[in-house]
C-alpha cells in the first residue's frame, strides 16, 4: 500500500481513494506520513507563510435540543444557566473584539426550540447597522433547524440570511459525515446528506465555507476516510470550501466520558496522523488548519510540518471546547511568536482566507 500511495502522490492527476485514505489513518510511520504531507503543503503554499485570523467565537445561545452525546456545552431551555443573547449583548461582545483587532465574528449556538428565522435576520441586521463586521455564522445543523422551524426550504433560509448580512458559513456540526456514527452521537441533528446539502446550496449562492471533522469518539478509521471523501467530492462540485479543520473529541463532562476507550482519547500522534492524512487526501482544499484550541500551541507548531498552513483564530472567546475541560488561550502576539519560532512568516487573513489589512 505504501508503494501505491507514493506512486499516486508522484503521478500527475494521481488521487488517493477511500482504501488509501483509511490506510493512511492507521499508518504507524508518522515521520513518513508527515514528510509527504509537508511536501504537499509546500507545493500548494510555496512561500513559507502561515495564516491566522483575529476573531471571536460568540455563542448566541447554549439552549439546544440536539442532545449531542459529545457536547458539554448545551443546556435545556429550563436549565438555570440557559441563555439567549439579545442583539445588544452580541453587539457589546463584537465591540470588545474589534478593540482587539477582530475583523470577523464566528457566531454559532444551539438548535433552539423557540426561535425562528426572524431572530437571526433581526440580529444580523442589527450587527451590520450598529457594529459592522463580517459574520461567519450558523453551522449547517443550525441552518437546517432554522429552515424547519420557519417552514422554509434550506435555499430560502440561506437566501434570507445572506440578505440580512450572513457573510460565510463555518463547517461545524459535521462531526463524522457517516450516518451510522451520527445516529449514535447526535440522533436529533441533521444527517450527513443534509449537512452536505446546506454547504452545496451555500456555495451555489456564493457563500464560502469551511469544513470540520471531530474525530476520536465512536467512529472507525474507514468512517473518517468516508468523511474526507464526502468533503472532497463536494469540493470537486462547487469549489466553495476554504479550509479543512480536523480536531479531536474531548470527552470530559460529556455523556461519552468513560464510554469511549482511553485509547480513543486522541493524543498528539493521532492528531498529527489524521491531519497529515487529510492534507494528502483533500487535494482540492487549499488550506488545512491546525487546532491549537484542542492540542495546544506546541502541537500546533508541529502540525505546520504535517500539512497545516493555517494557525486558526485568536479565539478571543471560546466556550464549547472549554466546557469539556480544555481551555487553551493564545493572544495574537503569542500566535505570531509560535509561527515565527516554527520557521514561518505569520500572515493575518480574513474569515474566507483573503489577505487582511
Amino acid at each position: 500500500m505504501r508503494d501505491r500511495i507514493e506512486s499516486l502522490l508522484g503521478s500527475p492527476g494521481g488521487r488517493l481513494g477511500l482504501e488509501e485514505a483509511a490506510w493512511l489513518l492507521g499508518c504507524d510511520d508518522l515521520l513518513w506520513l508527515g514528510h509527504h504531507a509537508d511536501a504537499v503543503r509546500r507545493r500548494l503554499h510555496p512561500e513559507p507563510r502561515v495564516s491566522y485570523v483575529i476573531d471571536r467565537n460568540i455563542n448566541y445561545t447554549n439552549i439546544c435540543l440536539s442532545g449531542c452525546r459529545f457536547c458539554a456545552f448545551y443546556r435545556r431551555e429550563d436549565a438555570p444557566d440557559a441563555y439567549l443573547l439579545t442583539p445588544e449583548q452580541v453587539g457589546a461582545k463584537i465591540d470588545e473584539a474589534k478593540e482587539l483587532g477582530a475583523i470577523s465574528i464566528l457566531l454559532q449556538g444551539g438548535l433552539h426550540p423557540g426561535i425562528e428565522i426572524g431572530y437571526y435576520e433581526d440580529l444580523f441586521r442589527y450587527v451590520k447597522r450598529h457594529h459592522p463586521i463580517h459574520l461567519h455564522a450558523l453551522s449547517p445543523p443550525e441552518v437546517v433547524h432554522i429552515a424547519s422551524r420557519s417552514g422554509l426550504s434550506v435555499a430560502e433560509t440561506i437566501s434570507r440570511l445572506k440578505e440580512a448580512g450572513l457573510g460565510s458559513i463555518p463547517g461545524g456540526g459535521a462531526e463524522i459525515l457517516a450516518d451510522g456514527v451520527r445516529t449514535r452521537l447526535s440522533p436529533h441533528k441533521c444527517s450527513a446528506e443534509e449537512w452536505i446539502g446546506v454547504m452545496r446550496e451555500a456555495h451555489r449562492q456564493g457563500l464560502r465555507s469551511s469544513a470540520t471533522m471531530m474525530f476520536g469518539s465512536l467512529e472507525s478509521l474507514e468512517e473518517r476516510a468516508e468523511h474526507m471523501m464526502r468533503v472532497r467530492e463536494l469540493q470537486d462540485e462547487t469549489g466553495g470550501f476554504t479550509a479543512f479543520i480536523p480536531w479531536t473529541f474531548q470527552p470530559a463532562n460529556t455523556s461519552l466520558e468513560g464510554e469511549v476507550p482511553p485509547a480513543r482519547n486522541q493524543g498528539a500522534a493521532e492528531y498529527l496522523r489524521t491531519l497529515a492524512a487529510a492534507r494528502l487526501v483533500l487535494d482540492n482544499v487549499a488550506n488545512i488548519q491546525a487546532s491549537w484550541v484542542t492540542q495546544g500551541a506546541k502541537v500546533a507548531q508541529l502540525a505546520l510540518r504535517f500539512g497545516a498552513n493555517d494557525f486558526g483564530s485568536t479565539m478571543i472567546e471560546e466556550n464549547v471546547v472549554a466546557a469539556a475541560g480544555i481551555d487553551y488561550r493564545i493572544p495574537e502576539a503569542e500566535i505570531v511568536r509560535h509561527i515565527v519560532d516554527a520557521g514561518f512568516v505569520p500572515r493575518r487573513r480574513t474569515a474566507i482566507y483573503g489577505e487582511a489589512d
